[in-house]
């Protein structure tokens, strides 16, 4: 019986087995940033303890930095005092930091696979909940909290129970003005936001990989939303050639590929549990509710409460409420504030090219804005005249960062403004608002909706 890349790169770089009964894992590369650092290396200097392999670390900026404005110091104190001791901690640790000042700053999620960091067969931590996205070039890479942080800079390791291993198997081809967004969203909302608990998910099948590694990455970004611990898409050519020529690629590329191609799952592998889908009956997916399962096909009606399975009929009702929707209402036509592209889920170029091929020649009706992943997204994107193009339909072009995906910055919500936004989350208040509703899809989706103040199918763009 064959092997899973998920048991090969686990068992490959397991320690040992604790006394607690859970596995002591080496982490290959250890990405950080501002928010969730400070207090690990606080814990580091109450314990004396050194980095033990800084070369492993990299940091960068992205949470709490301005998009609009970026003097220093900034106008936010708690901002610039993270900045501060992030930019303090680095130099005295001998950590390599992508601040303001490079050319590789960016979010953390962007950057690592831009950079060549992400590779295939690496075991990757950060503080971040989205550390998933790694998974898109077969790395087994988890979001982790502050202590845990702590342990990998202190040791390298940290202590892990072993999720078992679900595939799901996304068959046929996506039709014109269907993303990966799509397909993630679909997944979500098939098998709940609880769903993936005590699993990774290995995403496979021919529409997975017919993907873009722009678009794998919105797939594995998005696995946490689903429960599960972690998400990954097994490496192939497409990977191989993504990351030839990066900084950080293996000099000996060849050899490296041959590695690569060595950890995919076995055709044999056993799986815990398998889920398939078909990629051509998935349509352009929208959330009308609180949490990313709450989920509908543009075409479709929100459900009646009343036919929801009994454990989802209280979420539902408060989402409702805080949505100001109501039961069985389309969600297509329904006006919005707001119109975000940008996030570690669709910041990328790809994500900005179809945005801006729906934009181009029109008016956006709404406040919109595009943030692009990092300095060389938006390098890439104004070298194609993009920004341009966004300009002119009334959009604003900021800086990088992750802006109002949680609004840890000056971009957020106002009151009860209603926001299409291609980020992940949509939970009560993530956009800076208590107030403020998201409502989550693709990139075009979003631009789609800039331009006509309301959502509308974007297949009426294709």
């Amino acid at each position: 019986m064959g092997s899973t890349l998920f048991d090969k790169v686990w068992n490959m770089h397991k320690v040992k087995k604790l006394p607690s009964g859970q596995d002591q894992i080496f982490i290959g590369l250890h990405l950080i940033h501002e928010v969730t650092s400070p207090q690990a290396f606080h814990m580091l200097r109450e314990r004396n303890l050194k980095v033990m392999y800084p070369e492993r670390t990299f940091a960068t900026v992205d949470h709490i930095v301005p998009t609009k404005n970026q003097t220093r110091p900034f106008q936010d104190e708690l901002a610039e005092e993270m900045m501060k001791a992030l930019e303090k901690n680095c130099k005295e640790f001998g950590i390599s930091l992508f601040g303001l000042d490079s050319d590789y700053q960016g979010i953390v999620h962007v950057i690592g696979p831009e950079l060549g960091l992400t590779q295939p067969g690496m075991t990757i931590a950060c503080g971040d909940s989205h550390t998933s996205t790694h998974g898109a070039f077969g790395a087994i890479a988890f979001g982790i909290g502050t202590s845990q942080i702590r342990d990998v800079l202190a040791t390298q390791t940290m202590a892990m129970d072993k999720p078992k291993v679900r595939k799901i198997d996304v068959k046929g081809k996506l039709h014109k003005g269907v993303y990966s967004k799509d397909i993630i969203l679909k997944i979500i909302e098939m098998l709940g936001v609880k769903g993936g608990i005590g699993y990774a998910y290995e995403y496979a099948g021919t529409a997975i990989s017919n993907l873009s590694m722009e678009a794998r990455m919105s797939i594995c970004n998005m696995s946490i939303e689903g429960g599960a611990r972690c998400g990954y898409i097994n490496p192939d050519k497409t990977t191989f050639d993504y990351l030839k020529g990066r900084k950080y690629a293996p000099k000996n590329f060849d050899a490296a590929v041959e590695f690569w191609k060595s950890i995919a799952s076995d055709k044999d592998a056993e799986y815990d549990d398998i889920v398939e889908l078909n990629a051509d009956e998935i349509e352009p997916m929208v959330t009308w509710g609180i949490n990313p399962g709450q989920a509908i096909g543009i075409s479709q009606s929100m459900p009646v409460i009343k036919d929801l399975p009994v454990h989802e009929q209280a979420t539902a009702s408060h989402a409702f409420k805080h949505m100001g929707f109501k039961e069985g209402e389309k969600i297509n036509g329904k006006k919005i504030d707001v119109a975000f592209v940008g996030s570690c889920t669709n910041s990328r170029i790809t994500d900005l090219r179809e945005a801006a091929r729906i934009v181009k020649g029109k008016k956006a009706k709404v406040r919109a804005f595009v943030v692009p992943g990092s300095k060389q997204v938006l390098k890439q994107a104004v070298s194609e005249g993009l920004d341009k193009i966004f300009v002119d339909a009334g959009f604003e072009w900021r800086a990088a960062g992750c802006s109002m995906c949680l609004a840890m910055n000056p971009d957020k919500l106002k009151g009860r403004e209603i926001c299409a936004s291609s980020s992940n989350r949509n939970f009560i208040g993530r956009q800076g608002s208590p107030l403020g509703r998201t409502i989550l899809m693709s990139p075009a989706m979003v631009a789609a909706a800039a331009i006509n103040g309301e959502i509308v199918d974007v297949r009426d763009y294709a």
